[in-house]
């Protein structure tokens, strides 16, 4: 039997007890920049909860990078800091580790570790497969300023977050409102619809702010029952010209956690609202607006 390189992680958890994998399969959406940060699910070490995160700097564009955040719900305010030491790693198809770095790390309100860099060509020739690429944090001798109660791990934890293109049949959801001028109040949302592992909604501010017509893609229930994971999304907003179809469209990418982060993801200033009114503009025509999100790409994380 032929082990997968996803067995060969499983295989090393028993042995990486502080340790969290994370597989990234679609690498290239992050080589073409269609995704410019991947972030792993909250994990937990020593009692408290971690990120780990994958971005790109503009400065270096041959580089990826890699931070260790603290996402712990006890890490907030002025008078804490944590102090430990990160270990990250590329691991190969065969199970073979390449030590990026090994560091000392301080957290505190105003002070974070600073990124990690990759460079894309080593991970490339040696560790990419298949698109696909596994990153390695390692977090011991942690050390913090207030009361911890760590949990013994009996083995490491490890993901696989899938960047998906949406197909296209499935990728458009488009709200038709009618008698638009009767919407009053702050905001208004669409029914549900679904994309990908989420249920989804636009959200809208028909008043505006500061005279700009305000547009959100908002991220609500999970499709099924599993680990509730972050999830990234790749989409265009647009307002949709029904006269001469210019439509007016920007695009977005962003990571939705749980179904209470509001606003949403979008943009404040979407349009001016004299743009909006404007009948040559053909966005308003008989009180009737079109309003539509085109997924481009979703992720889905899986435990492995």
């Amino acid at each position: 039997m032929v082990s997968t390189f996803e067995d060969t992680i499983k295989g090393q958890l028993t042995v990486r007890r502080n340790s969290h994998f994370m597989m990234v399969d679609g690498m290239s959406k992050l080589m073409t920049r269609k995704v410019n940060q991947c972030w792993s699910s909250d994990f937990h070490i020593a009692g408290l909860q971690w990120r780990l995160v994958i971005s790109w700097k503009n400065a270096q564009k041959d580089n990826l990078y890699l931070r260790l955040r603290i996402t712990d719900k006890k890490c907030t305010g002025s008078s804490w800091n944590v102090k430990c030491r990160g270990i990250f790693s590329l691991v190969g198809e065969r199970g073979n580790h390449h030590l990026l770095e090994s560091f000392p790390a301080c957290f505190k309100e105003d002070t974070k570790p600073n990124p990690k860099s990759i460079p894309w060509g080593t991970l490339k020739q040696w560790f990419l497969v298949n698109d696909k690429a596994v990153f390695m944090t390692e977090i011991i001798n942690v050390v913090a300023s207030f009361p911890v109660t760590p949990i013994a791990r009996n083995m490491g934890t490890a993901e696989c977050i899938k960047l998906i293109e949406v197909p296209q049949n499935n990728s458009r959801f488009t709200w038709k409102i009618t008698r638009f001028s009767s919407f009053s109040g702050k905001r208004h949302s669409s029914y549900e619809f679904t994309v990908g592992p989420r249920r989804w909604k636009i959200m809208m501010y028909p008043e505006g702010k500061a005279g700009n017509f305000s547009l959100y893609l908002v991220a609500s229930d999970y499709v099924t029952s599993s680990p509730k994971r972050p999830t990234f999304a790749n989409y265009k907003l647009r307002v949709l010209d029904q006269v001469n179809r210019n439509h007016h469209e920007s695009v977005h990418q962003g990571w939705f956690y749980d179904t209470s982060e509001t606003p949403g993801k979008g943009k404040n200033k979407f349009m001016p609202l004299e743009e909006l009114h404007d009948p040559s503009n053909g966005y308003l025509v008989n009180d009737q607006i079109y309003i539509g999100v085109e997924f481009l790409l979703v992720s889905i994380t899986e435990n492995l």
